[in-house]
């Protein structure tokens, strides 16, 4: 039997991933010596500690049957379980890809390394909505992964922007 997810387990792993993320591009700042690079960098953090919010929000608006747990958690693990889903989904705010990150990189590098990421999230994200079902919210999902793809189309400008300006 397949495992399933509600939209409140899903929507945890989102908070967690975009904290993740935010955490990604602080580092990223503070390692860059350009001011016109660190404020776009704490610009984009600033953007996933946004919608770590709307994520957080979102879960506060769910109906009860969105939050009915689908397996049975005794020992109270499911928390510990969703964080190192989030932790190593291999995607947007994966602690790895912070830890990568040595300060050589250029602005167009660590872009294209964020839009890679986003790419992996939307898949990720992609293959979670298939195991949420309806009734336990999957619409929640669709918003998620809307959200993502909006991050690949504002990180690929920023790139743009990059390019015209190396």
């Amino acid at each position: 039997m397949p495992i399933t997810f509600n939209a409140n387990e899903a929507l945890k792993v989102a908070e967690r991933i975009e904290g993740n993320a935010g955490a990604f591009y602080r580092k990223a700042a503070k390692l860059h010596s350009g001011e016109r690079s660190k404020d776009l960098l704490f610009k984009l953090a600033a953007m996933e500690d946004q919608h770590q919010e709307t994520f957080s929000l979102m879960r506060t608006q769910l109906a009860a049957a969105e939050k009915e747990p689908t397996t049975y958690d005794p020992m109270d693990e499911e928390l510990l379980y969703l964080k190192a889903l989030a932790d190593q989904h291999g995607g947007e705010g994966s602690p790895t890809a912070a830890d990568a990150l040595t300060g050589k990189e250029s602005m167009e590098q660590v872009l294209r390394v964020a839009i890679d990421l986003e790419h992996k999230t939307v898949q990720f994200y992609t293959g979670l909505r298939d195991r949420v079902p309806a009734s336990l919210g999957r619409d929640k999902l669709d918003k998620i992964i809307a959200e993502e793809k909006s991050h690949v189309v504002q990180l690929s400008r920023e790139l743009h922007a990059a390019r015209g300006k190396a």
